[in-house]
């Protein structure tokens, strides 16, 4: 399968930090002095210790959550703005979806947000590059929990985003589909590699998904580590069986546990 052009846009963390004030005049100092820059069409993951600030981080991007100091800039521009203007996916491991619409429904619910007309012909599009032809007038109780984060995958990318954003979105599913749906995101992916930033604990799913990976120590978030991905797509299982991924599972094992036994974990 070959990629069609890249598109999207760089984003760019600058000295970030992000304290979160508490109850009682308490606080907690969640990302410190973070700077990051991912490239158009890039596909990063961010991976790290718990509580390391990496859904913190995402959430700046994703213009959720605003810096406390720093800069946060997608396409040179503030998240809000493009945000505002649809230009944001965002995926998280809950899939959000409306339980009384269909599968078509869900995936024109972008379109009427963002008053646009509904493209029929990209979410029939989105259909078939999800699989899931046949199901577009289920509805997601009827849905397995698979399936139903393909279609908020598609759902973030209907509108053809700038920037597609995944907070753990197969966190809540079983290993054996997990495996199945990293295919189907690189596949998605591929069809349209936009500049694209995962949350993952996964390492395997972190060197399968990602041009890079970047690790984040324990809080206060920082960039301990960043390692370029070796493998061509498309990556197959069978690239996860090879000595090679096996040593850079261990490399960013080895970093992690280091991490979390310095936090005190």
């Amino acid at each position: 399968m070959t990629a069609t052009a890249t598109r999207g846009a760089p984003i760019r963390l600058g000295g970030v930090g992000k304290t979160f004030s508490l109850k009682r005049g308490k606080s907690v100092e969640a990302v410190r002095d973070l700077s990051l820059e991912i490239q158009q069409g890039e596909f990063v993951a961010l991976i790290g210790p718990s509580g390391c600030g990496k859904s913190t981080v995402l959430r700046m991007i994703a213009s959720l959550d605003a810096p406390t100091s720093g800069t946060v800039t997608v396409a040179d521009q503030k998240p809000g703005e493009l945000a505002a203007q649809h230009r944001l996916g965002v995926a998280f491991q809950d899939n959000a979806l409306l339980p009384w619409s269909s599968v078509r429904h869900n995936l024109a619910l972008p379109y009427k947000v963002a008053h646009r007309p509904v493209d029929r012909q990209r979410i029939d599009d989105l259909i078939d590059l999800i699989g899931l032809r046949g199901f577009e007038d289920a509805r997601p109780k009827q849905l397995s929990g698979g399936m139903r984060q393909r279609v908020s995958i598609a759902r973030s990318i209907v509108l053809e985003p700038d920037v597609l954003l995944l907070d753990e979105p197969f966190g809540a599913l079983d290993a054996v589909t997990r495996r199945r749906l990293n295919g189907e995101l690189q596949r998605i992916w591929m069809a349209d590699p936009v500049t694209t930033v995962l949350v993952t604990h996964d390492v395997d799913e972190a060197l399968l998904l990602a041009d890079r990976v970047v690790v984040l120590s324990p809080r206060p978030g920082r960039v301990s580590k960043v390692l370029e991905v070796p493998f061509a797509r498309p990556r197959t299982q069978e690239v996860t069986r090879t000595p090679e991924f096996h040593e850079l599972v261990d490399e960013l094992t080895a970093e992690l546990d280091v991490l979390s036994r310095g936090s005190g974990e």
